[in-house]
């Protein structure tokens, strides 16, 4: 059942009169004549009582119109609702970030949608990763951030992995003067040898072996020894040589003159992306996400969608 057929029906309930109807609609008379006839097909029976002088309903139109009404009502509202939400958010929609989120693609993304629905007012919350708090989808699921703009490839029941806006480039994080810094590439077999930070016990697991493999692909264990309170603390750790830090080309605390990024060859790019508390999803949410679609689908393919190692 079609709503041109549902419609016909429901307003020919209230005028019976075919010619009327075909007015109110602005339809062609014929045309409501055969809608009609296709609903009473899949009905089973007339639902119309017609002569020369009156229409009427039958028992079995009466019953029809009363279960159709307040359906019909129902998808009406909804149409309006999104049409009216396709017009122009309002009220507030809180993204989340953290220090390791790259600032431009960010930017690009706000901008985008602050261009599109300028009524409704975005602003930027960071969520922690220092301290004894690392669990970055804890302000989602609290309501504190609507959606956060992060690594993407979460598995977590409650949460719903949206699009990428961008990819990045793995690279190795070393000191000037360590063994690996003058390379043009590393392998993942090379950090069997270095040691790595210790995943913080409020960090969730999977964003540890997303950045950081606990093993190279012969098998051997990557050491996860240095215990770290901040990111800062693993920038420092790195430049005075402590530790080595896999990551994503681009990170912003990563620029500095006493760090080296050595591209890694053999590890895929880190999808950067939307992510949101599934329960929590709302139109302001899904606006964002479809701005996300567009804005990475914007980029040249040349350039987009990935963030690519430094040129040394």
């Amino acid at each position: 059942m079609d709503t041109a057929e549902v419609e016909v029906f429901l307003v020919l309930a209230e005028e019976l009169h075919f010619g009327h109807t075909a007015e109110r609609l602005r339809l062609p008379q014929p045309r409501v004549s055969r809608l009609i006839a296709r609903l009473e097909r899949r009905a089973g029976g007339m639902l119309f009582d017609r002569t020369n002088r009156r229409v009427r309903l039958t028992p079995l139109g009466e019953q029809l119109r009363g279960q159709l009404e307040p359906a019909y009502a129902q998808l009406t509202a909804a149409l309006d609702r999104t049409r009216a939400a396709s017009r122009g958010l309002t009220g507030q929609l809180r993204v989340g970030f953290t220090a390791t989120t790259p600032s431009e693609p960010l930017t690009r993304l706000v901008q985008a949608f602050e261009s599109r629905h300028p009524d409704c007012q975005v602003t930027l919350h960071e969520h922690p990763i220092t301290g004894d708090d690392w669990d970055v989808w804890r302000p989602l699921r609290e309501g504190k951030s609507d959606a956060l703009v992060y690594w993407n490839g979460t598995n977590e029941p409650d949460l719903t992995a949206g699009p990428v806006i961008i990819w990045l480039d793995r690279v190795l994080l070393v000191a000037p003067g360590h063994r690996l810094a003058g390379r043009e590439s590393v392998s993942v077999e090379d950090l069997a040898c270095e040691r790595v930070i210790q995943r913080p016990p409020s960090g969730p697991r999977e964003v540890m072996d997303a950045f950081i493999p606990p093993a190279t692909p012969s098998g051997r264990p990557i050491p996860r020894t240095e215990p770290i309170r901040s990111f800062h603390e693993v920038i420092s750790l790195v430049a005075r040589g402590r530790i080595v830090h896999p990551t994503g080309a681009g990170i912003l605390g990563a620029r500095r003159s006493d760090i080296v990024q050595v591209p890694i060859r053999d590890l895929p790019p880190l999808p950067i992306g939307l992510t949101w508390c599934t329960a929590h999803e709302n139109a302001r949410i899904r606006a964002l996400a479809c701005i996300a679609t567009s804005v990475a689908a914007s980029i040249p393919a040349a350039d987009c969608p990935r963030i690519p190692h430094p040129v040394r």
